[in-house]
């Protein structure tokens, strides 16, 4: 199955409401990045087990592993989960960074290293999301 078409499925896949948010957030960030690189990853490991929620990855860059192995990977994922929906913006060295620079200014949000989780969109300020997000892609 083609990666357009996991995505189709995943989103038909959730509640109304989440699904209609991660819409949402797929638009706007295939409009950020047009000829980004898509990934679905389908939250299964090598063995087929599941090991993490299904998720959307936009852009791509390379891990550097200390023993200097590499990676490609996405630069901005998302995902549902129990709670709602997590966005991940990943390659950022600062583990700090996400929580200083939006945390206060989101909302109902928990911010980590990498993620923002948030219950719906209307919890949240979208423009800081957005900013976020724009701010990994014009980051290299």
């Amino acid at each position: 199955m083609k990666v357009k078409e996991q995505i189709k499925k995943y989103f038909a896949s959730q509640p109304e409401e989440k699904r209609i948010d991660m819409e949402a957030l797929h638009k706007y960030i295939l409009n950020l990045l047009p000829k980004g690189k898509l990934w679905f990853l389908d939250g299964k490991n090598s063995e087929g087990k599941i090991v993490s929620n299904p998720n959307i990855g936009y852009g791509s860059y390379t891990i550097k592993y200390a023993k200097g192995t590499t990676k490609e990977f996405y630069r901005v994922g998302l995902s549902a989960n129990t709670g709602g929906i997590s966005v991940y913006i990943m390659g950022i060295d600062d583990k700090t960074y996400l929580a200083k620079t939006y945390g206060k200014k989101l909302g109902k949000a928990s911010v980590t290293g990498y993620c923002i989780r948030f219950k719906t969109l209307k919890d949240i300020n979208i423009e800081i999301l957005k900013e976020a997000i724009r701010f990994r892609f014009e980051h290299k």
